[in-house]
């Protein structure tokens, strides 16, 4: 699903127009990737939780030449299911 799809979709089921719908989506995606940017949490209980990962620098391998490259360190998102996603996706 494409987030054009995915805005027609909250549109359809909320009842407000495409453009509602839109501003909606996008202030919901704009919150959570703020959060994350300030090193925060965003909790949906039962639907999971977005957190912000430390990945530590390592050594990595240019598949190309062979040669040894340092990738530093960085941040990355993460999202982890909650109960509730996981059942309803294992369940159909």
């Amino acid at each position: 699903m494409t987030k054009a799809e995915f805005i027609d979709e909250v549109a359809r089921k909320t009842g407000q127009s495409k453009k509602d719908a839109g501003d909606a989506v996008e202030a919901v995606l704009s919150t959570i990737t703020d959060t994350l940017k300030r090193g925060g949490d965003v909790t949906f209980t039962g639907f999971g939780k977005f957190t912000v990962q430390a990945r530590a620098a390592r050594t990595g391998v240019n598949p190309r030449t062979g040669e040894k490259v340092q990738i530093a360190a960085t941040k990355v998102p993460k999202f982890s299911a909650g109960s509730q996603l996981k059942a309803s996706v294992k369940g159909g």
